[in-house]
């Protein structure tokens, strides 16, 4: 349930946050050679803290409830920051962490859609998630059905074609109850953002009619809800983006901002070094 507004919601965020970050850390260790986006992660974990713990309407009790709020994760390599929520919200026993990318486990290298767990839909195919999420959000206009649609795209994935296309149609059909989040951590796969295809996404996003705000501390907890809550709030008929610069790898020393955390495995010494940083921080 969505709560007041306040600094005791702000420091509840901020505690489930940092349950959820060190939720990944254990998660992307146990998959061994596997490897795991820890970068990604690790930027994200306050977008989707502040949406779980802030703002969403669900019930891990009767995870087919009607009139919940959507969550798509479209960076799906970024799935550990989903998978920590839906651990700390209550949807995935703890227990079942320790299975990430193991034979046989529900919790994959990207997120596969399984209900009875929270996860609502199958993504990874970086700007499909977006596009369900706008579908999603046209099918509930069109049955005055009354939840929300929160969406979470990367900035590089903002590369894709595919979102444009949704953007455009999102517009057309004033999709007042879609709101994007775009994680802007300014480093993908293969180089910085900046130096793959320097865009200009907010004036992007503007020019195809969405509603634009743009959060400069993407990892702060407080400045987040209090622009989920305005777009939320908006009266503006348009759907909603909010830009949220981050840090990537934040909260790890060795690898904020760093190239080569994008996708990679652990081994124990970075471990411990990591749980360190978080028990230290």
């Amino acid at each position: 349930m969505v709560k007041a507004v306040n600094g005791q919601l702000v420091e509840e965020i901020n505690r489930k946050a940092a349950a959820m970050r060190r939720n990944v850390i254990e998660m992307g260790y146990v998959a061994g050679d596997r490897g795991a986006h820890f970068g990604p992660a690790l930027s994200s974990i306050e977008i989707v803290a502040s949406l779980f713990f802030g703002v969403m309407k669900y019930d891990p009790g009767d995870p087919y409830l009607p009139d919940r709020d959507r969550f798509i994760q479209s960076k799906g390599h970024a799935c550990l920051a989903y998978y920590a929520a839906l651990i700390e919200a209550g949807f995935i026993p703890k227990d079942l962490m320790y299975t990430f990318k193991a034979d046989n486990s529900f919790l994959s290298g990207h997120p596969s859609r399984n209900m009875k767990y929270g996860i609502e839909i199958s993504s990874g195919s970086l700007g499909n998630g977006f596009a369900v999420a706008c579908g999603m959000a046209n099918a509930a206009k069109m049955k005055k059905e009354n939840h929300r649609v929160y969406c979470l795209v990367g900035d590089g994935e903002c590369n894709e074609g595919l979102v444009w296309e949704a953007v455009m149609n999102a517009a057309k059909n004033r999709l007042h109850n879609l709101i994007a989040i775009i994680d802007r951590n300014g480093v993908q796969l293969s180089g910085r953002t900046a130096d793959i295809m320097d865009i200009d996404i907010e004036a992007g996003w503007n020019a195809f009619g969405w509603e634009v705000l743009v959060v400069e501390e993407g990892n702060n907890a407080a400045h987040l809800l209090d622009a989920l809550i305005r777009m939320k709030d908006s009266r503006s008929g348009k759907p909603h983006v909010i830009i949220a610069n981050t840090i990537k790898g934040k909260g790890i020393s060795f690898m904020e901002n760093s190239l080569s955390w994008h996708a990679r495995p652990m081994n124990k010494e970075q471990y411990e070094h990591a749980i360190a940083d978080l028990e230290n921080g």
